[in-house]
């Protein structure tokens, strides 16, 4: 089925790195991608849903119906073992406001202060949720598997904190380090933008 008859998709957010790793993912799909900074919508939604799922999809609905346009947004996170899976949803306003990208990973290491390396697992998790007109919803999971660092490395990536603290077994090096070619292969994010991208292959 055709779900999608506009040429345009507006990408919820105004994360310059994560507008930059949609265009990539759909430079060949003939698609014409925006972003709330292409459109100036300065209007925001309050992100209190209990899941990553409700987050990007209350997302997607509200700028969806407030533009008319097919919509894509995602809800991303760190869930940490041992402190039973926090910060979670609350990733991003953690401390009870919109951290810095420094102030999360200080407040991650002094939350994890004198925790020893093998009790420091966690995972990475991203959930797309792509709007059409007319209340259709669609929704893509990915999640990427590491340990916490005692301490960051010096490469910060604007938007995207926790990769200067998340260590990749598989890799044998931190996020922050991994080529495109292995982050492409591992990256929450990918994974979930993989599985949407199929699936607009499959109805456009």
């Amino acid at each position: 089925m055709n779900y999608l008859l506009s040429k345009k998709i507006l990408i919820a957010s105004k994360n310059p790195a994560k507008i930059n790793d949609y265009k990539e993912a759909f430079k060949d799909l003939g698609f014409e991608i925006v972003s709330l900074n292409d459109l100036k919508i300065k209007r925001k939604i309050k992100e209190d849903g209990k899941t990553f799922e409700e987050n990007a999809i209350k997302k997607a609905k509200f700028y969806g119906q407030l533009t008319k346009l097919p919509t894509i947004a995602d809800d991303s996170g760190l869930e940490i073992d041992y402190l039973g899976g926090q910060p979670g949803v609350k990733t991003r306003r953690w401390p009870g406001y919109e951290a810095t990208d420094k102030e999360l990973i200080n407040l991650v290491l002094e939350k994890l202060r004198g925790v020893p390396q093998e009790k420091r697992k966690a995972k990475l998790k991203s959930v797309i949720a792509l709007y059409i007109p007319q209340n259709n919803i669609f929704t893509f999971c990915g999640e990427t598997k590491g340990l916490i660092l005692k301490k960051p490395v010096k490469k910060l990536i604007p938007g995207y904190p926790f990769r200067s603290i998340f260590y990749i077994l598989r890799y044998k090096k931190p996020f922050a380090y991994l080529t495109k070619k292995e982050e492409k292969r591992i990256s929450h994010r990918k994974k979930a933008l993989r599985k949407l991208i199929r699936f607009l292959k499959s109805n456009l």
